[in-house]
């Protein structure tokens, strides 16, 4: 029995829900006639003319194929443009590298410091060996009147200051010229005391064979007239410097008189040389003859 009156209930339920949907439509309608009658509703008929219209219209799948071709020159425009585009970015980016490059090279190149090698500097104001004639009053003997008077003091001290190594295997001991018949020893210094011995080295010049100048000088006309040929020489002669070692043979390649005050050829080079100083002319003396040569090759 509570079955049955279940099933009547929603059979009820159904009915109602039916009555209120017509009646729904029933009010639709009737307002859809009023909004007719009053105007504010056009019923829409078929236009065959618009449907005859609307079918002369391509469709977007027609019309693709005319719109292709300008799409296609578009998209082929900007694709030149943006490889044009990276080719500038890349020339750009290469550009800058090879500035930086250079640049640090350059900035490198201006902080990288000298190899320094150091080199005795030639603080004398004239040339060693200098003295007046055996022939003149009170005879040889160094010749103060050839340096500059403001700078006597200043040589005097230089010359004090001086001082002579201890020997060593590399120092030079004997010079040989075989042009002119030299054949002497060499000492080291070349103050009036050390020239009366032989040839003088000047202390702190190069030892032979070495990068540097070695710088000797002898008399002319007094203790053994070692240098006084020097004039003979030519260019081309040899020079033989002996160590304890060995011998080097050097090439003469200069020959000039200067005055006392040319302390230029005192000065170090970078390759290896000797210059032989002496008083000029005989038994006058008051020049200086200078003899450059270089180590022959090999030597």
């Amino acid at each position: 029995m509570a079955r049955s009156s279940r099933v009547s209930a929603e059979k009820r339920a159904w009915r109602l829900r039916e009555q209120w949907q017509d009646a729904q439509r029933a009010a639709r309608a009737a307002r859809m006639a009023y909004y007719r009658r009053t105007g504010r509703v056009v019923l829409v008929t078929p236009d065959t003319a618009a449907d005859d219209l609307l079918a002369e219209v391509p469709t977007e799948a027609e019309a693709a194929p005319a719109a292709r071709p300008r799409r296609r020159w578009w998209d082929r425009a900007l694709l030149a443009v943006e490889v044009l585009a990276l080719a500038g970015l890349a020339w750009v980016l290469l550009n800058s590298f090879n500035l930086l490059s250079t640049l640090n090279a350059e900035v490198a190149a201006a902080l990288a410091q000298p190899t320094l090698t150091p080199t005795p500097l030639v603080r004398a104001v004239v040339l060693p060996g200098g003295h007046t004639p055996p022939t003149a009053p009170g005879g040889a003997r160094p010749n103060e009147a050839e340096i500059p008077e403001h700078l006597r003091p200043y040589a005097q001290a230089y010359q004090a200051a001086l001082s002579v190594p201890t020997p060593g295997p590399e120092q030079a001991i004997r010079i040989q010229i075989p042009a002119i018949g030299v054949d002497a020893p060499i000492v080291m210094g070349d103050g009036w005391e050390q020239l009366k011995k032989g040839v003088g080295q000047h202390p702190g010049t190069a030892n032979p064979g070495q990068p540097g100048n070695m710088v000797l000088s002898a008399h002319n006309d007094i203790y053994g007239e070692i240098f006084r040929d020097l004039d003979q020489l030519q260019p081309g002669d040899t020079i033989l410097i002996h160590t304890h070692n060995r011998v080097y043979t050097y090439v003469v390649t200069e020959i000039h008189v200067v005055e006392p005050t040319d302390v230029q050829w005192m000065a170090p080079t970078t390759e290896p040389t000797v210059t032989l100083i002496s008083c000029y002319p005989y038994l006058v003396d008051t020049q200086r003859i200078i003899v450059r040569a270089r180590l022959a090759e090999g030597r």
